[in-house]
């Protein structure tokens, strides 16, 4: 059953305007819908700042996976089913940070600890997650684990600025407001990144990426994108 909604405060904001269509919501499986095209300026940053990363990184990339290879093995990429633009899935890109396994050791550890199960429901993520190698905490607290996303940005399925891109079970927190997540491509940073990561609440962080949505622009793209360099050298709400 199709259900027209759309995202909360966007009426004035033309562009958003344009961007909003049905959805199907109300479960986990949503029907993909096609979506007007990424506005031209937006995916014209998204490729020349892709480009040039990639030829100023290469380097770091290729020490990134060598270093994963030496210390944990195979596989050197790790893939995971996100929910995109218009519903669609796609599979977002990282190096592997987690042991081979991760599933089964959370489980283990959810199972164990009251109060792990409390945090993992209240933000999907662990401060202290025992599926985490040493190599991958380093990874993680410097943000070299999401390097690969720039393929998903190449690909069109995601920004270099957005939402960050959740799993089909997160997009039930964000209540009346999943419509303007929806809208968006999901982003390698964004307003969460910059205002405060894994210190902040995952109501915090709706509250950030539909507030994000509603007053976007190309001026906002590049300004986050620059305090997420300072974000990113200071580890600031990294874990």
């Amino acid at each position: 059953m199709f259900k027209s909604i759309q995202p909360s405060g966007l009426a004035a904001d033309s562009t958003a305007a344009r961007d909003w269509t049905d959805w199907q919501l109300g479960s986990a499986d949503l029907e993909p819908v096609v979506m007007p095209p990424v506005p031209v300026g937006k995916r014209a940053l998204d490729l020349v700042l892709t480009a040039a990363a990639v030829f100023a990184i290469a380097p770091v990339f290729g020490l990134v996976a060598l270093a994963i290879l030496v210390a944990d093995g195979r596989p050197v990429f790790y893939r995971h089913r996100r929910i995109g633009r218009g519903g669609r899935p796609f599979h977002c890109l990282k190096f592997r940070t987690m042991a081979t396994g991760g599933e089964a050791i959370l489980n283990r550890h959810l199972a164990r600890s009251a109060a792990a199960r409390q945090e993992w429901q209240a933000l999907r993520k662990l401060a202290d997650d025992p599926r985490v190698t040493r190599l991958g905490s380093f990874l993680r607290k410097s943000s070299l684990d999401e390097l690969p996303q720039l393929w998903n940005v190449w690909k069109g399925e995601m920004s270099l600025v957005g939402p960050r891109p959740i799993v089909a079970d997160e997009l039930a927190q964000y209540g009346a407001d999943q419509a303007a997540y929806l809208s968006v491509l999901p982003g390698m940073t964004g307003a969460w990144q910059v205002g405060g990561r894994s210190d902040t609440t995952y109501a915090e962080r709706v509250a950030m990426d539909v507030d994000y949505v509603r007053t976007r622009s190309l001026m906002g793209d590049l300004r986050i994108l620059l305090q997420t360099v300072g974000v990113v050298l200071r580890r600031s709400g990294a874990r």
